[in-house]
């Protein structure tokens, strides 16, 4: 039987590294390159594009826009990790466990594209929420979130690369990080418009990124002000509505309501804990005589964030085991 063939359009990146390793250890597909002096040759790569079964595209967003527009072959599936169309008209949003059928919808559409990270967090946390009606569409959600440095690709990798190479003896000693800081304060984050549209919610969120000084892993933070609806679920209803939305999912993981060994001595949420994994761990913690609630999602944002997700995604559409590959990520 002939193994489907896959190209990597943007194999030297940081996803594409990470496909690249994971798919090479596979012996069901034919992992297909450009020789590295043709990687930004139009001609070339409209070829290979055309000559796959699957092209992964992990390119900047006007690069990706203009590897599909090489796409003459029908028959040709593309995977596209970057954000450019992931609420464009044709196309069909990889995150499986999104909605009810929308597995289905990954395996037999051409066009897939791969979710952001922070969307994947905030998603897996709110979506059962609206679509069981615990929250209503209005309800004003803000999104607190944290992302390892290599989030940010190679050059936010370099300088913070640069910063611990320039560190000496003393300050490692000290523990001398690089600071942590918020971005986005501008709002309009490009990953808004994915979030608000996938989520059910009729408003866009109040989305505020931050960058710690830790190379991967990610908390995405909900807090729910349940005081402002006019029938405020408790915290074991939220959570049970979110444990019945993923039942049965592989990759979505509900921690158990109060469950105190998840954190880090009784007190603290590690941000790493799902590195390696192609795992999104939820967690909901609730005080329901103040009606607050606060919903994480953990993952690694190089994981179900991106390499991860792609590779379930591919798996899915050439129709194989959605696991392979993904497990001692």
């Amino acid at each position: 039987m002939t193994k489907p063939k896959v190209f990597i359009d943007g194999e030297a990146g940081t996803t594409g590294l990470q496909i690249r390793a994971r798919l090479n250890q596979r012996d069901d597909i034919e992992l297909v390159s450009l020789d590295p002096s043709h990687r930004k040759d139009a001609t070339a790569r409209a070829e290979l594009i055309n000559a796959v079964d699957v092209a992964i595209l992990c390119l900047p967003d006007e690069a990706a826009r203009e590897a599909v527009s090489f796409v003459s072959n029908p028959t040709v599936k593309i995977l596209d990790a970057s954000t450019a169309h992931r609420t464009a008209e044709g196309w069909v949003y990889g995150f499986p466990e999104l909605n009810p059928g929308q597995r289905e919808k990954v395996a037999n559409a051409q066009f897939v594209s791969v979710p952001g990270c922070y969307p994947t967090g905030f998603l897996s946390c709110i979506r059962p929420l609206i679509a069981s009606g615990l929250l209503i569409d209005r309800f004003p959600v803000t999104i607190n979130a944290v992302s390892g440095y290599s989030g940010g690709g190679k050059s936010l990798i370099k300088q913070y690369d640069t910063f611990h190479a320039q560190q000496d003896e003393a300050q490692r000693s000290k523990g001398s990080a690089y600071p942590y800081g918020i971005y986005g304060t501008q709002f309009g984050h490009k990953h808004v418009k994915e979030m608000q549209h996938y989520s059910g919610l009729a408003t866009p969120p109040l989305f505020v990124p931050s960058v710690g000084d830790f190379e991967q892993g990610m908390l995405v933070q909900v807090p729910l002000p349940l005081w402002t609806l006019d029938h405020p679920p408790s915290g074991q209803e939220i959570h049970q509505a979110i444990t019945d939305y993923y039942q049965g999912e592989q990759f979505i993981q509900v921690v158990p309501f109060q469950d105190s060994s998840v954190l880090r001595d009784g007190a603290f949420l590690d941000a790493t804990a799902m590195i390696g994994t192609n795992v999104v761990q939820i967690v909901v913690f609730a005080n329901d005589a103040t009606q607050e609630a606060l919903l994480v999602a953990r993952l690694d944002n190089l994981g179900k964030g991106a390499s991860g997700a792609a590779i379930q995604n591919l798996n899915i559409m050439l129709n194989v085991d959605e696991t392979l590959g993904l497990f001692n990520w």
